[in-house]
């Protein structure tokens, strides 16, 4: 990581620089803050649940991943219960007509709800966010078919609003392959070149669900940080296709990336509902904090802003059609949600844990959203 994002690194602090009269701005936010320690002790909590609460209330939050689809009166009302100062939604990509489609349903609700949503075009969209109480709305797609099989289609959806890409989904497209692929291809050259068109228009690449080779091949040929918006550690969570291992968290994190633990349970580990719990999901978190450093490591959902209950989630609508559309290596299980993520307040019931845990006040908004927000700065154009 170079002397800049060092530095920069160390500047991001609400704490320091929040006021009651003082509204943010990026340059007010990156302010001195403490270098880490790098160490974590369990059971090390400083804060009250007072404290806690006005440090959620006043940190910017960024939720890596969700699903908006379907948004209705109920994803407003959670929206406002959750604290959130931004999140990346997950569009509709099969092809570049659903995926236009998509992009204008929400940039039409942006623009319709002007007094609760912005749309995100850089980091300062969220800081702006975070100071008029509105939530910063990041579009992309978790899968690349909706360029279908032109490069120039990149400049049609970035001038649509298209910020993120994930550049496959689980089966192999004309990118590379994905997680669930029998094979480990990596990148094809019409991948490496998305890739590059992508870096010169400001499109952050995310790699969650990608093959093996396809992410390292992501990282290595993106001239900008890579990240994996919504996923595990494969060190907690063996042999599951969507969890990333060390070496591809180091290397994320090398070129300056940020790593989404996702909040599903079935990802997360082997007992959603049961012995998977909100304390398994730290523990990645924790994981991911000693490969990839406390500046590399953020929180996703990967799911409803409301939560999957709240949403309608049943055994019937949601896991029966996964069986038959993830192949067995997926460990696809029911229920699939983790009681204390599965809630608007998710971010806030993980920053208590976080402190239990030991991890400084900067270092909690670190991991809940500005991590994040420098990223953004970064990679946005």
């Amino acid at each position: 990581m170079d002397k800049n994002r060092r530095n920069l690194a160390k500047m991001l602090s609400v704490g320091a620089v929040f006021p009651s009269q003082m509204a943010y701005s990026f340059s007010s936010i990156m302010e001195s803050i403490p270098e880490s320690s790098g160490t974590r002790k369990y059971g090390v909590g400083t804060l009250s649940q007072t404290d806690i609460e006005e440090l959620y209330n006043k940190s910017i939050v960024i939720d890596g991943l969700v699903i908006p689809r379907g948004w209705n009166e109920d994803s407003f009302k959670a929206l406002e219960e959750s604290g959130y100062t931004g999140f990346s939604a997950s569009l509709a990509s099969g092809n570049l007509k659903v995926a236009m489609k998509a992009l204008a349903e929400w940039r039409d609700r942006i623009d319709d709800n002007p007094d609760t949503f912005i749309f995100a075009n850089s980091a300062d969209d969220f800081v702006r966010a975070k100071n008029e109480n509105k939530t910063a709305v990041l579009l992309g797609f978790q899968n690349a078919t909706m360029m279908e099989k032109s490069i120039d289609n990149l400049d049609t959806l970035y001038n649509a609003g298209t910020r993120w890409i994930q550049l496959t989904y689980n089966q192999r497209n004309l990118l590379g392959d994905g997680s669930t692929e029998r094979t480990n291809a990596g990148l094809s050259d019409f991948g490496i070149e998305a890739v590059e068109r992508m870096n010169d228009l400001g499109i952050i690449i995310d790699l969650s669900h990608c093959g093996r080779q396809t992410t390292l091949d992501g990282i290595k040929y993106s001239k900008n940080g890579a990240c994996f918006n919504h996923t595990m550690c494969e060190a907690l969570y063996n042999n599951h296709p969507r969890s990333k291992t060390d070496e591809q968290i180091k290397a994320m994190a090398d070129k300056g990336g940020v790593m989404g633990i996702i909040s599903l349970g079935y990802m997360i580990g082997p007992d959603p509902g049961g012995e998977t719990t909100i304390e398994t999901y730290v523990d990645h978190i924790d994981h991911a904090v000693k490969i990839a450093g406390i500046d590399h490591v953020g929180v996703a959902a990967d799911f409803a802003i409301q939560g999957m209950v709240a949403n309608g989630a049943t055994r019937e609508n949601w896991y029966v059609p996964r069986l038959t559309r993830f192949k067995p290596s997926y460990q696809v299980r029911w229920p699939a949600w983790i009681p204390g993520l599965d809630e608007p307040k998710r971010y806030l019931n993980v920053a208590k844990v976080l402190d239990k845990r030991g991890y400084s006040t900067g270092e909690i908004e670190k991991i809940l959203g500005l991590n994040w927000l420098r990223y953004f700065k970064e990679i946005l154009k």
